[in-house]
């Protein structure tokens, strides 16, 4: 597995349980780590990114899977399997690749976003829509989607300001807006203010501030995949605009034999708990292949006639009651 999160982990979790051999390489850069906590997942409601991770962790160790620091530099096949070398210059070879490496968030170069991403600058409303539900929403154009998430969290506030920054809006766009009472302000976004630890406003070009107590922001969404053009697997454009992603079939299997995908990296909407599932799913598709790699291998082993079990039969017919002790 290269990637750590819900869905490398939980593939792992899959495949341990099936008595198979794992190894989880985690370059410890999950996406979730500036949120308090992690939502939307049954059960787990509001735990921390890191906790969940840890927990996964402990569960996949606990049925002999190992879980390794690292970041994979290239992958390569080598007859059977592939090598998968690590930037420390260890190397760990594999029969079959489950990649969840997720995706990066690449945030507009605005002042003050980076800073209070994760806490008040969002990007998903039922990640965070709840905990600032009511208050005074600024939603930034910053791509093809950024109408649809100011729609979107209209559904937690009725405050509800859409920056137009550097994208002019569609006719359609504008009366979708206007009919849903979202106010929108023309003009470059300068900066993102706070204070006390807190978002405060939308400083534009002009120095107006529009006072805002959180910011969604749609970020294009990056892929970390790099390690597998030797492969031949490379991200492609998304038809949503949204950002890069691999492509695979419902099961997470890509063109690339023995090659399994799960999670952001073929989901760019999926949330921890869909993330995970396809994890799941992922790894056991990835069982049932061995298994039936481990059949095929055994008829053809069995179909052999000097296979031992085929000599045990002659013998038997042969030697009848007189084969003890040969």
């Amino acid at each position: 597995m290269v990637g750590g999160g819900a869905a490398g982990l939980n593939g792992a979790l899959m495949l341990a349980r099936a008595r198979r051999s794992v190894v989880v390489i985690d370059a410890g850069s999950p996406r979730n780590a500036p949120a308090s906590g992690v939502h939307g997942l049954l059960g787990r409601e509001g735990m921390p990114p890191a906790e969940l991770l840890a927990r996964g962790r402990a569960e996949v160790r606990e049925y002999g899977g190992h879980v390794v620091s690292g970041e994979v530099r290239d992958v390569t096949r080598e007859g059977e399997e592939f090598a998968v070398a690590l930037a420390d210059g260890r190397t760990v070879r594999a029969r079959r690749l489950l990649v969840a490496t997720g995706v990066v968030d690449d945030l507009p170069e605005i002042p003050g976003v980076q800073e209070r991403w994760g806490k008040d600058v969002l990007h998903c409303p039922y990640c965070h829509g709840w905990e600032v539900r009511d208050q005074a929403i600024g939603v930034l154009a910053t791509g093809p989607m950024s109408v649809h998430l100011a729609l979107m969290f209209r559904q937690w506030s009725p405050d509800i300001t859409y920056f137009a920054h550097t994208r002019p809006l569609s006719p359609e766009d504008a009366e979708q807006l206007a009919a849903r009472e979202i106010r929108v302000v023309t003009g470059e976004v300068a900066a993102v203010e706070s204070a006390d630890d807190r978002l405060t406003g939308v400083r534009m070009a002009d120095g107006t501030v529009v006072a805002r107590a959180a910011l969604a922001v749609a970020p294009r969404m990056s892929v970390r995949a790099d390690f597998l053009a030797t492969l031949g697997l490379r991200a492609t454009d998304h038809p949503s605009g949204m950002g890069e992603y691999l492509p695979a079939d419902s099961t997470g299997r890509s063109d690339v034999p023995g090659v399994w995908i799960a999670g952001n990296v073929v989901d760019m909407a999926a949330q921890v708990g869909a993330a995970a599932a396809a994890g799941a799913g992922a790894g056991a598709q990835i069982n049932a292949d061995l298994i039936d790699e481990e059949t095929r291998l055994a008829v053809a082993a069995y179909r052999e006639p000097f296979a031992a079990t085929a000599e045990s039969e002659v013998c038997d017919l042969v030697a009848g009651e007189r084969r003890h002790g040969l």
